[in-house]
């Protein structure tokens, strides 16, 4: 990911929170020398000094035949906002765009112990919703086999962690000011976001 260094993310715990809190991300393998994507819920877990991915495909996800032999890209982002040159100082300026982005590269390995399986999906459903991990427990056996049937778990370690937040990082505390105060007032709930993050800066 192209990175200028000012927009550069080195703090791998700030990446790690931003990943946890916008889960729903990209993966995105190589098959037969075109890109393919596949769009999926993440659990994020610090393992000592690793950061491990879990996720799972649906069976039939062509994704699953390579994703043990080449490097996979997963790709977080979330909020991102327009920004207006009537935030800067000067008229020579043009418009842009604050986000932030996460990619995270490894090597994925799939998972086919059932036991290993059933506490990935637990992982998952408290991640995603507690309240349901009871109901998810007292489904029938037979029901929960057929549904485990029918995906491929897998967990991704992650050998390349690359984050940018680009947030205006290059502009004078003025023009940042005016920016925080324009995204902050919108009804957009990504401009507010983006907003906060810069504060937080």
């Amino acid at each position: 990911m192209y990175t200028p260094k000012h927009f550069q993310v080195t703090d791998e715990q700030q990446a790690m929170s931003f990943m946890q809190k916008y889960s729903f991300a990209s993966m995105v393998t190589v098959l037969n020398g075109v890109p393919e994507a596949t769009h999926l819920p993440f659990v994020v877990e610090q393992r000592g000094n690793e950061v491990v991915l879990l996720s799972h495909f649906a069976k039939a996800n062509p994704q699953v035949n390579v994703i043990e032999q080449e490097t996979s890209l997963v790709i977080f982002t979330e909020p991102h906002a327009y920004i207006s040159p009537k935030n800067y100082e000067k008229d020579t300026n043009v418009p842009t765009w604050n986000y932030i982005a996460i990619h995270a590269y490894g090597k994925a390995k799939l998972i086919h112990d059932e036991a290993a399986v059933t506490t990935l999906l637990a992982k998952t459903i408290s991640t995603y919703e507690q309240d349901y991990l009871k109901q998810w427990d007292g489904l029938p056996y037979e029901y929960k086999h057929k549904m485990m049937n029918g995906i491929v778990a897998f967990e991704l370690l992650i050998t390349n962690l690359q984050a940018k937040f680009k947030l205006s990082q290059n502009r004078n505390e003025a023009e940042q000011n005016n920016i925080i105060n324009n995204l902050s007032n919108s009804h957009i709930a990504n401009e507010k976001e983006i907003a906060a993050y810069m504060e937080r800066l």
